[in-house]
């Protein structure tokens, strides 16, 4: 009886270390595909907009200026919170003290792109504006 728990306890790890590495590729989001760095050393006046919506991903806003040509614009806005804490612990055998700063900053970030078609779909010009505060 004893020999057939062990033997339950084992199989049963055998089967969640199994599933564990069959898991498959997991989906990848990307959300380091908009940065200015990218605009400035890929995006090139004449790409296809297939070519950059495979670069860029798919634009917040797609419109139209005063001759009907195409314009994409993308627009993400970012929000980093940094939290930290310092402790310091000082004890004698009888007395001990204890403390502990907490603080929080917070930084957020923004970019907008602007690119411009002409009638045959191809970049014709673009834009982009960051701001950090």
């Amino acid at each position: 009886m004893r020999h057939s728990h062990w033997g339950m306890a084992l199989v049963g790890i055998c089967i969640v270390i199994g599933l564990t590495g069959c898991g498959g590729k997991q989906a990848e989001i990307k959300e380091d595909r908009l940065t200015v760095g990218r605009v400035q050393g890929e995006v090139k006046v004449g790409m296809s907009a297939a070519q950059v919506a495979e670069l860029l991903g798919s634009p917040n806003i797609v419109t139209t200026d005063d001759k009907r040509r195409e314009v994409w614009i993308y627009d993400k806005v970012s929000t980093d919170r940094v939290d930290t804490a310092s402790s310091t612990y000082a004890g004698l055998i009888i007395l001990g003290a204890n403390s502990s700063d907490r603080s929080s900053s917070q930084r957020q970030r923004t970019l907008t792109i602007i690119i411009k078609y002409d009638e045959d779909k191809k970049v014709r010009d673009f834009a982009y504006n960051s701001t950090q505060f």
